[in-house]
């Protein structure tokens, strides 16, 4: 009986050590604040999904990084202004976007549209979906994946397009690395398999899996700058859009904005799960 109490009392001591192990996820070998040189692709479901990380974006286009954002949906469906099409909307989404990726540094010709439809994306057919991912990550080759936390451990739960689009982004990076799947594309269009290196997840209220903070101290007013230009979805625009703003409603968006900054050790940073290897593994 003494016996079996020492080992219960092992297990009681090892298990949550397993569970930290378990848990413990490596980080960059090199700071993000120092990546250089690589391409980068950030995965989102609309057009602002990127204004969480656009800080860091801005700082890797800086240091002479690559850096492409892929939009699943046109965005053609977040209004609450009566007057505004479908296709009004989504050309105003898109030209924010473009707005706010200048501020940032980014080529217009670096921003990708798939075309799904706002809120509906979980409905789409997922074969497809993860075909077009495929294809693009084929073609870009991208060092670092960006897009929304599928979740370590337990599938994250998200609003639909966000749960959707994380999910969709890591099932399109596990298929790209086997050339038998969507073969079309390497025997018909010369593309080739592809396995992303590193991973960098986002998230927007839980930030509980969290292992890497980046440091966006030089990059603040391009975070600011940026953000703001998404009028049709805060501010005055969301209710009555309006494409110019008074100097007023402009300082608070970008208050707001800033307001909206994450601080650590007295800096202002952005954080991630940072994941590196097989992408089998991205929620383990």
């Amino acid at each position: 009986m003494k016996r079996n109490r020492g080992r219960l009392a092992c297990v009681a001591v090892l298990l949550p050590m397993l569970a930290l192990a378990q848990r413990t996820q490596p980080k960059p070998d090199v700071p993000v604040e120092k990546w250089a040189g690589k391409t980068i692709l950030l995965i989102g479901a609309h057009a602002d999904d990127d204004s969480l990380s656009h800080g860091t974006l801005a700082m890797l286009q800086a240091h002479g990084n690559q850096v492409y954002v892929l939009t699943l949906t046109t965005g053609n469906v977040g209004t609450q202004d009566p007057n505004l099409s479908r296709t009004q909307l989504a050309l105003i989404r898109r030209q924010e976007e473009l707005d706010a990726l200048a501020e940032l540094g980014i080529p217009a010709g670096h921003y990708i549209n798939l075309g799904y439809d706002d809120g509906l994306l979980e409905f789409e057919d997922r074969k497809g979906v993860v075909e077009n991912l495929v294809r693009l990550i084929r073609k870009l080759r991208p060092d670092v994946l960006m897009a929304w936390d599928p979740g370590m451990n337990y599938q994250r739960w998200h609003k639909s397009d966000h749960r959707a689009a994380a999910y969709l982004a890591a099932d399109a990076a596990r298929a790209a690395m086997w050339r038998l799947l969507f073969e079309g594309q390497v025997t018909q269009e010369g593309l080739k398999e592809y396995m992303v290196p590193e991973y960098l997840f986002y998230n927007d209220y839980d930030y509980g899996d969290e292992n890497t903070w980046v440091d966006i101290s030089g990059f603040v007013e391009k975070k600011i700058n940026a953000g703001a230009k998404y009028v049709s979805q805060n501010g005055p625009g969301w209710k009555n859009y309006k494409a110019n703003l008074s100097a007023e409603e402009l300082k608070q968006m970008k208050d707001d904005v800033r307001a909206n900054i994450r601080m650590k050790d007295g800096k202002p940073v952005e954080g991630f799960r940072y994941y590196k290897g097989l992408p089998d593994a991205v929620g383990k």
